[in-house]
């Protein structure tokens, strides 16, 4: 369950760094081609905002990548539920106000995560 659970989390924070790259780096040559309901006009007028929200990606793939370095079992479980948990919320959120997919691509699979951990 422990290499299921190391699995889930390197997804979870290789998603986010990808969204850190999207959002901060090809918001306006790669945002139009995946959000395609999107007026192609929007993402130059929103490069800044779309690069901070990038930014709050990483934040939240290096603490998922910081408890692959921690060696007590309960404060890394605690850690990686923090981060999980943010990344759930943020999933939900986004599945929520923006497309329904999302929830799929990152709730859930942080969702899997704490629930092993929770239940291990």
């Amino acid at each position: 369950m422990e290499i299921t659970i190391k699995i889930l989390i390197g997804l979870v924070a290789f998603l986010h760094l990808y969204f850190l790259y999207f959002e901060m780096f090809a918001w306006t040559t790669k945002g139009p081609k995946i959000f395609r309901s999107f007026s192609k006009d929007l993402f130059a007028p929103t490069k800044s905002m779309a690069a901070n929200q990038g930014l709050y990606n990483g934040f939240l793939a290096a603490g998922l990548i910081w408890t692959f370095f921690i060696t007590d079992l309960a404060w890394k479980d605690n850690i990686a539920l923090f981060f999980l948990g943010c990344v759930a919320v943020a999933g939900i959120y986004g599945a929520l106000t923006v497309e329904k997919k999302i929830f799929f691509i990152q709730a859930l699979p942080a969702l899997i995560a704490m629930t092993l951990i929770l239940f291990k």
